[in-house]
């Protein structure tokens, strides 16, 4: 997926400019929601419908000269939707204060469910009368900037995405229960991999199940309409939400919303228990207080009701949902969905229903989450994966996954997994089905990665630059500027004088950084040539090639090395550039090319450095990044077959199950993980952690401030 360079910033940008406007509106902020939203989908649909448009066009057939119009069906092949010219985001962009804008969205709004009647109703309209025309046009031009306009690839499925996780961080709509993170969808979907027939979400929230499993399609190449969706959501703003999401991406669901939704009372699609192909949900943890005398007889529940307290009453809902997700499925039906953790391990009813679930032999894999995954709520959780067409093999069998310590820090309240994390937590499930070939593909394809970093450290066509060389002629120019003054300076000094020994050492630094370019190349270059005919049939012939004598461990060191040495060149240029100026008055000595140096009349020669060696430093971190992932995988893994790990999987027998009192909390499993030292431990990386936690709680700081000077205001102090 193609993605912008500084798309976070544009992110953050486009959300602080949307919710600004919202001082100027008569909305309150859980109101001000739908009407944003709505305008984000019309603006990602505009997007999507631009980037399949000429495809549509050039693929339509024509008759006596004359091409067939389009229609909404030629874009919901292309996963995308139909817009008529009046709903082009662009059109409503270029609206003045003289026209009425509420008036044009809502007939934008109403063009798009006259041509999908499954939004009849559903896209938000009179809400825009409340928003006056001004803040209007300033909205839409803040959602239509001008770096986006021409971007490749989901950008604002992206941004849709963020605003989605943004308003469930304000608690703009039911605390954010609405929105799963991206992550945990993600890895449901790659181990399910759902390709075929009924998808169901019980608790479907803003149809982000729905759109993973369709993306999970376009990924592998096939149509997403070979799957169909059903979904139940009580609160009618997210259907109307989930809707929205479907449609933008060219999708259809059969989705209830309202009181009939209500899963625990009703079952409002025919024929739907027992026939389904893929259960996909994260339903609200821990409900108390349903009422058992309207469940009593409900054959949705094989393994019985899970307690019922003195008022009549479920005193939690977990097992519940979990049998519902079980009794939907049809004989060969998988699960996921996202649990509580404290499901695993639930003791009295609840553990009388998991021992029959353990006992079904329908219970494939479980996988512990840590806390921080969800935007709202901190809390751990679990995944749990049920299969009712096991192998033979594995039929007295859990696999037991615990991925507490796979994670990549977003914020300070917020985690979630890099794409190859996701990538390596999935291959774990392809070697317990045995698909070793998946496996050895995708270590492969990392080392193919790390080669292919290591060729851009020279040449990058992404970055259109040459990050190594770049550096090393902008540092070369920012010395020249430097040398006339330093060289008068130096005469007549003392040896341990400190503008002398830091000349010296950066000397002796841009020739060490010079010579550790070389031997990288050599390197590099000897390495492509051995990885073309590397036998690659087992993991142990990659793992020789990657860990053994002169291989790629070598070239990631390097590459580590010449990053921090590139850092070091720079901070002593910087140091001396200081010392010159501050102690030596250079900056009055006609030798001292200060407009050179520092940019007055032309370009910063300073900053050159400093955009070269940030470039060069960020490129050389990626060869050691996709070597370390291979790494992990085949140091976990070097026969490219399932087996444990401590810390990490265990294959546990439902006898293990049964003496740990029916216990699925893999935690309990594999063990502790080992300690390990960091010998890459990363100073400024560790440092970025820092800036990240305090510029949070600097945020929060701001926000508690002025809460308590509005309580101040409201009580007359």
């Amino acid at each position: 997926m193609a993605q912008l360079e500084n798309i976070e910033a544009i992110e953050k940008r486009l959300w602080k400019a949307a919710d600004t406007l919202r001082s100027n509106s008569e909305l309150a902020s859980n109101e001000y929601f739908l009407p944003v939203m709505g305008l984000i989908f019309l603006r990602h649909a505009y997007s999507r419908f631009l980037s399949v448009k000429d495809q549509v066009v050039a693929s339509l057939p024509s008759r006596g000269g004359k091409v067939r119009e389009l229609t909404k069906e030629d874009f919901s092949q292309k996963g995308a939707i139909y817009l008529n010219p009046k709903a082009e985001f662009d059109a409503l962009v270029a609206l003045t204060d003289a026209d009425d804008r509420a008036e044009a969205i809502i007939k934008a709004m109403e063009s798009i469910e006259k041509d999908y009647t499954n939004l009849a109703g559903q896209l938000p309209k009179n809400e825009y009368r409340s928003i006056p025309n001004d803040v209007l046009g300033q909205l839409l031009r803040t959602l239509n900037p001008d770096e986006l306009k021409k971007a490749t690839g989901d950008i604002f499925g992206r941004i849709y995405e963020y605003f989605l996780t943004e308003f469930a961080d304000q608690g703009a709509h039911d605390g954010g229960e609405f929105f799963t993170p991206v992550s945990l969808v993600q890895l449901i979907t790659n181990v399910l991999e759902p390709d075929h027939g009924i998808v169901f979400d019980p608790a479907c929230g803003s149809g982000g199940m729905f759109v993973q499993s369709a993306h999970f399609l376009e990924v592998h190449k096939e149509a997403p309409n070979k799957l169909t969706f059903y979904g139940h959501e009580k609160n009618r703003v997210t259907t109307r939400l989930c809707k929205m999401n479907l449609a933008v991406h060219g999708l259809e669901g059969n989705v209830v919303g309202g009181e009939q939704a209500i899963t625990y009372y009703n079952d409002p699609h025919e024929n739907l228990w027992g026939n389904v192909d893929y259960v996909m949900a994260n339903p609200p943890f821990n409900v108390d207080e349903v009422d058992a005398e309207k469940i009593k007889n409900d054959p949705r529940l094989p393994f019985g009701i899970p307690g019922i307290n003195k008022t009549k009453k479920v005193p939690n809902a977990n097992y519940l949902w979990i049998q519902y997700f079980y009794s939907y499925l049809n004989e060969k039906g998988r699960a996921g969905f996202v649990m509580s953790s404290q499901a695993s391990s639930a003791g009295r009813d609840d553990a009388k229903v998991r021992e029959q679930l353990v006992k079904s032999g329908h219970i494939d894999a479980m996988i512990d989450i840590r806390g921080n995954f969800f935007y709202t709520r901190s809390v751990p959780c679990q995944l749990w994966f049920l299969n009712k067409d096991k192998p033979q093999e594995h039929q007295d069998k859990v696999l037991m996954v615990d991925a507490r310590n796979v994670y990549r820090k977003v914020t300070r309240k917020i985690y979630d997994f890099s794409p190859e994390q996701l990538k390596n937590l999935t291959s774990i499930i392809w070697l317990y089905r045995g698909e070793t070939d998946r496996f050895i593909e995708l270590v492969t394809s990392y080392i193919d990665s790390a080669l292919f970093e290591a060729h851009a450290c020279e040449k990058s066509d992404r970055l259109l630059a040459e990050p190594v060389p770049d550096f090393i002629a902008a540092l070369k120019e920012l010395y020249a500027a430097m040398r006339p003054f330093l060289s008068q300076l130096e005469k007549g000094a003392e040896p341990d004088q400190l503008d002398v020994t830091l000349h010296s050492e950066l000397l002796t630094t841009i020739e060490q950084v010079n010579a550790d370019w070389s031997d990288f190349e050599s390197l590099k270059n000897n390495l492509h040539d051995w990885w073309g005919p590397c036998p690659r049939d087992t993991a142990k012939d990659i793992l020789s090639f990657t860990e053994s004598d002169v291989c790629l461990k070598s070239l990631a060191e390097k590459s580590r090395d010449l990053a921090k040495l590139i850092d070091h060149a720079y901070k002593l240029s910087t140091m001396l550039i200081d010392l010159c100026e501050n102690e030596h008055a250079a900056k009055d000595s006609e030798l001292w090319d200060y407009s050179m140096i520092h940019g007055t009349r032309r370009a910063s020669l300073r900053k050159t450095a400093d955009g070269a060696r940030r470039a060069a430093v960020e490129q050389l971190k990626q060869v050691r990044y996709f070597y370390k992932q291979a790494h992990w995988l085949l140091t976990r893994f070097p026969e490219g077959q399932l087996r444990d790990v401590e810390g990490l999987v265990k294959l546990v027998s439902i006898k293990e199950i049964e003496k740990a009192d029916w216990s699925l909390t893999p935690g309990r499993y594999v063990g502790n993980m080992p300690d390990e030292v960091d010998e890459d431990f990363d100073f400024e990386e560790a440092l970025r952690d820092i800036h990240v936690e305090l510029k949070g709680l600097n945020e929060e700081s701001v926000i508690l401030a002025n809460k308590i000077s509005l309580n101040f205001e409201g009580i007359g102090i």
